[in-house]
């Protein structure tokens, strides 16, 4: 950089959005989405990717620097909305490209304190990202290249992407995917969007990679399928119940006359039960307030809040069964990727899955399965018959001396003496060599006399 000329504006804002103030953090945010809006709106203003990769670490940092949930959630929902600013399709995926490569890059030096709100902040990009597509119609191409952005810089192995990314953005996919798109996206629209995913689960090396796909992405749309045929009934419901009310207005307008005769009779009944004692709603009240009903009627309406993406469950099998059972496949992907095919084939005849049985629950019974058939497979140790014998010496010598010791010890003393010293052969010897010459001296003394 030559002394004296002015720094570019995107080092400009990136200095500024780095600030340690809020205030002018905040106007830096605000003065960026107005020269975005100007530079895009000229013929040859584009932006260069490197230029990009400035602005997105100066709006890192700005997060970075975001105390407080709220506003952090604020400027996050700000952040991800400048994608909306650029006026091609072009610009925003250069846009959306620099965003991954800065978090790519900057994954490592993130503190564990500061990873919830760079996690929601991605969520809102993607969700952000899948809106352009939304906006265009849904366009198979704009799909395509949005798709292939993603891939290209989280999924594939040339990406370098951290296992935090990747994991992240396989976990949030189908929940942002849902929200954005399923009241509209039709099941062959949805099948392309996982189509990719389809691909990378057959040809991956990565186990990781591999266990997201199945887990967050297949075992999602199995679990999700009894909701997502429901809310296909209550759509054909919704439409049927229309047509019924269109059908019944001329029946309502040609009925006028009749409801002004009867107003006599409901004045009537409206007095009758106004007569009527109250009925005692007591025990109907403590049978509604039950907490635990409460609770579980509270968590199937939050978990059946909103639609649910629809698939064509037969054309995924089908599309995952072309890719599994080519020759390059892997034999754990190919294994993986059966066991998923089998459920959706299920599912497309009529089998659902049980949802009567939690997850955690159902993880618990099968360790409990498990434990159990290693129990099984456990031979208990017979020890042989010749061995019997000594196992019983051993328990007996165990048990202490025989009782016939003891009479010896308690006739004589009473007590036990103490331990008697071991004898050498030396002492033994000098100790016969003493009563030899005490005979001897006994003998002389008699002869004497």
């Amino acid at each position: 950089m030559v002394p004296g000329l002015p720094l570019p504006p995107e080092v400009q804002l990136a200095q500024r959005l780095a600030g340690n103030e809020q205030v002018t953090r905040d106007h830096a945010v605000r003065k960026l989405r107005k020269y975005i809006v100007a530079r895009s709106q000229r013929a040859g203003g584009g932006f260069t990717p490197d230029e990009l990769l400035k602005v997105w670490k100066g709006l890192f940092y700005c997060m970075w620097m975001q105390d407080k949930p709220l506003r952090q959630e604020e400027l996050g929902r700000t952040i991800s909305q400048l994608v909306h600013a650029f006026q091609t399709t072009e610009a925003q995926h250069l846009f959306l490209r620099a965003f991954w490569q800065t978090m790519i890059r900057e994954w490592v030096g993130i503190d564990r304190l500061r990873l919830d709100k760079f996690y929601m902040l991605m969520r809102m990009v993607l969700s952000e990202s899948l809106k352009t597509v939304k906006t265009q119609g849904w366009e198979e191409r704009r799909i395509e290249q949005l798709l292939e952005l993603l891939t290209t810089e989280i999924l594939k192995p040339e990406s370098q992407a951290p296992n935090g990314v990747k994991s992240h953005f396989l976990e949030i996919f189908l929940e942002e995917l849902t929200k954005v798109g399923a009241a509209e996206l039709t099941a062959d629209q949805n099948l392309q969007f996982i189509d990719p995913f389809c691909q990378i689960a057959a040809c991956t090396k990565d186990s990781l990679v591999l266990h997201k796909i199945t887990r967050n992405i297949f075992e999602t749309i199995v679990e999700q399928a009894p909701m997502a045929i429901e809310d296909l009934m209550n759509e054909l419901d919704t439409q049927s119940g229309e047509g019924e009310v269109i059908d019944g207005d001329d029946e309502v307008t040609d009925g006028d006359d009749e409801v002004t005769d009867g107003d006599d009779e409901s004045s009537e009944d409206e007095q009758d039960l106004e007569d009527a004692p109250p009925k005692n709603l007591h025990a109907a009240s403590t049978h509604r307030a039950n907490p635990e009903a409460v609770k579980e009627q509270a968590w199937d309406d939050e978990e059946n809040s909103g639609p649910v993406l629809q698939f064509d469950y037969k054309a995924v099998a089908d599309r995952l069964f072309t890719l599994a059972s080519r020759q390059s496949t892997p034999s754990q992907n190919r294994k993986r990727l059966y066991k998923v095919i089998q459920k959706l084939r299920d599912l497309a005849g009529g089998t659902f899955p049980d949802d009567d049985v939690p997850e955690k629950a159902y993880k618990k019974l099968l360790e409990g399965r498990r434990e159990r058939k290693k129990k099984k497979k456990r031979v208990p140790k017979v020890q042989p018959q010749n061995k019997k014998g000594e196992s019983e010496t051993e328990e007996a010598s165990s048990a202490g001396p025989s009782p016939g010791t003891k009479r010896k010890t308690d006739e004589k003393t009473g007590q036990r003496g103490p331990p008697r010293k071991k004898r050498t052969p030396n002492a033994r010897a000098k100790g016969a060599g003493v009563q030899q010459l005490k005979r001897k001296g006994k003998r002389s003394l008699q002869s004497e006399k």
